[in-house]
């Protein structure tokens, strides 16, 4: 494998723009610092200083260059970021990856989530390396797992206990989208329905 940092591209949706973070990006972490969520599910700090919210961005750009995935800001039209989306490689599973993203507080309900993961999931299925991408949400968060519905994913089953969120052991729906490639193998199980984009 390369030492080079991952190559992030630049990936067009109907709503948004999926990036690199930048230092002027800022203003979207120091919001996210602030939602209840946010800062106890991502590394997203629980203070809304500089300093915290430049730290973040850089994390960001480590996860290329340790080749840990493709992470991106979510931005809008006027290229102001609006939120996060990553695409992380599964350790021990190399034709893994799992999708995580978080929209900021003020910019919700505007169709941006789920067009940010319609965008990357197209996006990373044709990559040669990944067979199958995961999504765990919580079930309580309807936003979030209807989301993922609206973007293609099928939900697949409740993992028990999946993981520690602030201490506590949480369930998680866990969904998925398989590439087509994969779906060529014998034995593989059919292509599962697609959801509308409900905008």
């Amino acid at each position: 494998m390369s030492d080079a940092p991952l190559n992030l591209p630049v990936l067009a949706g109907e709503r948004v723009q999926l990036r690199e973070w930048r230092t002027s990006d800022i203003a979207v972490v120091q919001e996210a610092s602030h939602d209840p969520l946010i800062p106890v599910l991502t590394t997203v700090p629980n203070t809304a200083g500089e300093p915290e919210a430049f730290a973040f961005i850089e994390r960001q750009h480590d996860r290329l260059r340790s080749h840990a995935g493709y992470v991106f800001a979510i931005a809008d039209h006027n290229d102001r970021a609006v939120g996060h989306i990553g695409l992380f490689f599964t350790a021990g599973a190399g034709t893994r990856a799992s999708v995580g993203y978080w929209i900021g507080p003020s910019q919700r309900r505007r169709g941006y989530a789920v067009d940010a993961l319609v965008t990357l999931t197209a996006w990373a299925i044709q990559l040669d390396e990944i067979d199958r991408v995961e999504l765990y949400v919580e079930p309580w968060n309807k936003g979030s797992w209807r989301a993922a519905e609206r973007a293609g994913y099928a939900r697949e089953g409740l993992l028990r206990a999946w993981e520690r969120i602030d201490g506590r052991p949480r369930d998680m729906y866990m969904y998925a989208q398989v590439t087509d490639r994969a779906r060529g193998i014998p034995g593989l199980a059919a292509r599962p329905p697609r959801y509308p984009l409900v905008n």
